[in-house]
Protein backbone atom coordinates (compact mmCIF):
# COMPACT_ATOMS: atom_id res chain seq x y z
CA UNK A 1 0.00 0.00 0.00
CA UNK A 2 1.05 3.22 -0.82
CA UNK A 3 1.44 6.03 2.17
CA UNK A 4 2.35 9.01 2.61
CA UNK A 5 4.25 10.16 6.04
CA UNK A 6 4.69 13.35 7.42
CA UNK A 7 7.27 14.62 10.53
CA UNK A 8 7.44 18.09 11.85
CA UNK A 9 7.46 17.69 15.43
CA UNK A 10 10.73 20.03 15.77
CA UNK A 11 13.09 21.89 13.21
CA UNK A 12 13.45 19.54 10.51
CA UNK A 13 10.50 18.54 8.68
CA UNK A 14 9.83 16.31 6.16
CA UNK A 15 7.51 14.37 3.80
CA UNK A 16 7.87 10.58 2.50
CA UNK A 17 5.78 8.47 0.07
CA UNK A 18 6.60 4.58 0.93
CA UNK A 19 5.42 1.09 -0.74
CA UNK A 20 5.33 -0.70 2.24
CA UNK A 21 9.06 -0.53 2.82
CA UNK A 22 10.14 1.19 -0.04
CA UNK A 23 10.17 5.02 -0.23
CA UNK A 24 9.58 6.03 -3.76
CA UNK A 25 10.61 9.58 -3.15
CA UNK A 26 11.02 11.83 0.19
CA UNK A 27 12.20 15.40 1.17
CA UNK A 28 13.68 17.04 4.36
CA UNK A 29 14.17 20.47 5.47
CA UNK A 30 16.04 21.87 8.09
CA UNK A 31 15.69 24.81 8.35
CA UNK A 32 14.10 27.87 10.55
CA UNK A 33 11.01 28.81 8.38
CA UNK A 34 7.92 27.76 10.16
CA UNK A 35 5.87 24.40 9.12
CA UNK A 36 3.26 26.14 8.18
CA UNK A 37 5.20 27.52 5.36
CA UNK A 38 6.88 24.66 4.12
CA UNK A 39 4.74 21.69 4.81
CA UNK A 40 2.29 21.42 2.32
CA UNK A 41 4.36 22.85 -0.08
CA UNK A 42 6.58 20.30 0.04
CA UNK A 43 3.73 17.52 0.34
CA UNK A 44 2.13 18.82 -3.36
CA UNK A 45 6.14 18.85 -4.64
CA UNK A 46 7.12 15.53 -3.73
CA UNK A 47 3.72 13.98 -5.15
CA UNK A 48 4.19 15.77 -8.38
CA UNK A 49 7.70 15.18 -8.74
CA UNK A 50 7.23 10.99 -8.15
CA UNK A 51 4.31 11.58 -10.54
CA UNK A 52 1.71 10.19 -7.84
CA UNK A 53 -2.07 11.49 -7.24
CA UNK A 54 -3.05 11.97 -3.60
CA UNK A 55 -6.01 9.66 -4.76
CA UNK A 56 -3.35 7.11 -5.44
CA UNK A 57 -2.66 7.25 -1.34
CA UNK A 58 -3.76 4.41 0.64
CA UNK A 59 -2.75 5.36 3.94
CA UNK A 60 -1.05 8.66 6.16
CA UNK A 61 1.30 8.26 9.06
CA UNK A 62 2.15 11.25 11.60
CA UNK A 63 4.32 11.76 14.01
CA UNK A 64 2.00 12.92 16.92
CA UNK A 65 4.60 13.56 19.81
CA UNK A 66 6.39 13.99 22.07
CA UNK A 67 7.91 17.32 20.26
CA UNK A 68 6.60 20.80 19.76
CA UNK A 69 3.68 21.47 20.53
CA UNK A 70 2.75 23.50 17.39
CA UNK A 71 4.71 21.21 14.96
CA UNK A 72 2.74 18.62 15.77
CA UNK A 73 -0.35 20.45 15.97
CA UNK A 74 0.42 21.52 12.39
CA UNK A 75 1.61 17.89 11.29
CA UNK A 76 -1.66 16.52 12.27
CA UNK A 77 -4.08 19.10 11.03
CA UNK A 78 -2.43 18.74 7.48
CA UNK A 79 -2.99 15.13 8.17
CA UNK A 80 -6.47 15.12 9.22
CA UNK A 81 -7.01 17.81 6.06
CA UNK A 82 -5.68 15.30 3.24
CA UNK A 83 -7.48 12.27 4.75
CA UNK A 84 -10.66 13.51 5.87
CA UNK A 85 -12.67 13.77 2.45
CA UNK A 86 -12.32 10.15 1.39
CA UNK A 87 -11.87 8.94 5.21
CA UNK A 88 -8.20 7.65 4.30
CA UNK A 89 -6.67 5.71 7.27
CA UNK A 90 -4.27 6.81 9.26
CA UNK A 91 -1.77 6.00 11.98
CA UNK A 92 0.18 7.94 14.60
CA UNK A 93 3.16 7.41 15.49
CA UNK A 94 5.32 8.21 18.27
CA UNK A 95 8.59 10.60 17.24
CA UNK A 96 11.18 8.56 19.11
CA UNK A 97 10.51 5.75 17.63
CA UNK A 98 10.52 7.13 14.38
CA UNK A 99 13.98 7.82 15.19
CA UNK A 100 15.12 4.40 16.54
CA UNK A 101 13.96 3.42 12.37
CA UNK A 102 17.20 5.47 11.35
CA UNK A 103 19.42 2.59 12.94
CA UNK A 104 17.10 -0.01 11.34
CA UNK A 105 20.17 -1.99 9.80
CA UNK A 106 22.43 -1.36 12.78
CA UNK A 107 22.50 -4.10 15.89
CA UNK A 108 22.67 -1.55 19.13
CA UNK A 109 20.41 0.65 21.27
CA UNK A 110 18.88 4.06 20.31
CA UNK A 111 18.37 6.89 23.18
CA UNK A 112 16.10 8.53 21.67
CA UNK A 113 16.24 12.24 22.97
CA UNK A 114 14.41 15.42 22.22
CA UNK A 115 15.16 18.54 23.99
CA UNK A 116 12.42 19.53 26.20
CA UNK A 117 14.20 22.48 27.89
CA UNK A 118 15.79 23.12 31.00
CA UNK A 119 17.79 20.08 31.16
CA UNK A 120 15.10 18.15 30.44
CA UNK A 121 14.34 15.68 27.46
CA UNK A 122 11.64 13.27 26.00
CA UNK A 123 12.80 9.85 25.79
CA UNK A 124 12.35 6.65 25.05
CA UNK A 125 14.92 3.52 24.57
CA UNK A 126 15.15 0.63 21.73
CA UNK A 127 17.35 -1.99 21.18
CA UNK A 128 17.68 -3.54 17.54
CA UNK A 129 19.23 -6.77 16.40
CA UNK A 130 18.60 -8.33 13.22
CA UNK A 131 16.35 -5.09 11.92
CA UNK A 132 13.84 -6.15 14.45
CA UNK A 133 13.40 -3.06 17.36
CA UNK A 134 12.43 -4.00 20.53
CA UNK A 135 11.05 -0.76 23.13
CA UNK A 136 12.71 -1.22 26.49
CA UNK A 137 10.58 1.59 27.74
CA UNK A 138 7.63 3.89 27.09
CA UNK A 139 7.74 7.17 26.12
CA UNK A 140 8.98 9.66 28.90
CA UNK A 141 10.00 13.18 30.11
CA UNK A 142 13.08 13.38 32.90
CA UNK A 143 15.70 15.02 33.83
CA UNK A 144 18.89 14.59 31.69
CA UNK A 145 20.99 13.33 34.82
CA UNK A 146 18.07 10.62 35.75
CA UNK A 147 18.78 9.65 32.26
CA UNK A 148 22.50 9.53 32.19
CA UNK A 149 21.94 7.44 35.43
CA UNK A 150 19.63 5.02 34.17
CA UNK A 151 21.88 4.53 30.28
CA UNK A 152 24.87 3.55 32.84
CA UNK A 153 23.05 0.74 34.24
CA UNK A 154 21.12 -0.44 31.29
CA UNK A 155 21.82 -4.39 31.15
CA UNK A 156 23.78 -4.64 27.88
CA UNK A 157 25.31 -8.01 28.18
CA UNK A 158 25.62 -7.97 23.97
CA UNK A 159 28.02 -5.14 24.33
CA UNK A 160 25.85 -3.14 22.35
CA UNK A 161 26.82 0.96 21.50
CA UNK A 162 24.58 2.87 22.90
CA UNK A 163 23.52 5.91 20.29
CA UNK A 164 22.26 9.28 21.42
CA UNK A 165 19.89 10.76 18.58
CA UNK A 166 17.28 13.58 18.52
CA UNK A 167 17.68 16.52 18.48
CA UNK A 168 17.96 16.86 22.24
CA UNK A 169 21.80 14.90 21.22
CA UNK A 170 23.89 17.55 22.04
CA UNK A 171 21.44 18.94 25.22
CA UNK A 172 22.08 15.41 26.50
CA UNK A 173 24.75 13.91 25.21
CA UNK A 174 27.71 15.60 27.90
CA UNK A 175 25.42 13.76 30.77
CA UNK A 176 26.65 10.41 29.32
CA UNK A 177 29.83 10.90 27.12
CA UNK A 178 31.52 9.17 29.93
CA UNK A 179 29.32 6.01 29.86
CA UNK A 180 30.75 3.01 28.17
CA UNK A 181 29.24 2.23 24.60
CA UNK A 182 27.83 5.77 24.18
CA UNK A 183 28.66 7.66 20.95
CA UNK A 184 26.72 10.44 20.01
CA UNK A 185 24.76 10.11 16.46
CA UNK A 186 26.19 11.41 13.16
CA UNK A 187 23.72 14.04 11.41
CA UNK A 188 22.64 12.44 8.74
CA UNK A 189 21.00 9.51 11.49
CA UNK A 190 19.97 11.98 13.86
CA UNK A 191 16.86 13.60 13.15
CA UNK A 192 13.49 12.10 13.20
CA UNK A 193 12.18 11.85 9.74
CA UNK A 194 8.52 10.80 7.51
CA UNK A 195 11.28 7.99 6.51
CA UNK A 196 11.17 6.58 9.89
CA UNK A 197 7.47 7.71 10.74
CA UNK A 198 6.70 5.14 7.37
CA UNK A 199 8.82 2.42 8.63
CA UNK A 200 7.24 2.64 11.92
CA UNK A 201 3.59 2.72 10.80
CA UNK A 202 3.90 -0.59 8.57
CA UNK A 203 3.10 -2.73 11.61
CA UNK A 204 0.14 -1.02 12.36
CA UNK A 205 -1.36 -0.73 8.74
CA UNK A 206 -0.51 -4.39 8.39
CA UNK A 207 -3.07 -5.41 11.07
CA UNK A 208 -5.32 -2.85 10.42
CA UNK A 209 -4.58 -0.66 13.73
CA UNK A 210 -5.31 2.57 11.57
CA UNK A 211 -7.72 5.12 13.03
CA UNK A 212 -10.24 7.51 11.42
CA UNK A 213 -8.43 11.00 10.74
CA UNK A 214 -10.70 13.08 13.19
CA UNK A 215 -9.77 10.59 15.37
CA UNK A 216 -6.42 11.56 15.12
CA UNK A 217 -4.84 13.16 17.94
CA UNK A 218 -1.46 14.85 19.30
CA UNK A 219 0.10 12.81 22.01
CA UNK A 220 1.54 15.10 24.89
CA UNK A 221 3.78 14.12 27.87
CA UNK A 222 3.30 17.27 29.34
CA UNK A 223 1.12 20.57 29.01
CA UNK A 224 1.80 23.05 27.06
CA UNK A 225 4.47 25.92 28.83
CA UNK A 226 1.38 28.56 29.03
CA UNK A 227 -1.17 25.67 30.56
CA UNK A 228 1.91 25.00 32.94
CA UNK A 229 2.47 28.90 33.49
CA UNK A 230 -1.28 29.17 34.52
CA UNK A 231 -1.29 26.27 36.45
CA UNK A 232 1.60 27.27 38.89
CA UNK A 233 -0.04 30.49 39.08
CA UNK A 234 -3.11 29.62 40.57
CA UNK A 235 -1.28 27.03 42.49
CA UNK A 236 0.60 30.34 44.18
CA UNK A 237 -2.94 31.74 44.64
CA UNK A 238 -3.98 29.32 46.81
Amino acid sequence: MKTLSIECSATPCSVAITDSEKVLASSFINVKLTHSQTLMPMVEALLKSANIKLSDIDGFAVSAGPGSFTGIRIGISAIKGLAQAKKIPCVSVSTLEAIAYNFIDTDCIVCAVMDARCNQVYNALFKIKNGKIERLCPDRALMCEELANEISNLPNEENLNIYIAGDGTDVFFPFAENTKNVLKSFEARRYQTATGVALASNKDFNIGNTISPENLLPIYLRLPQAERELKQKKELKK
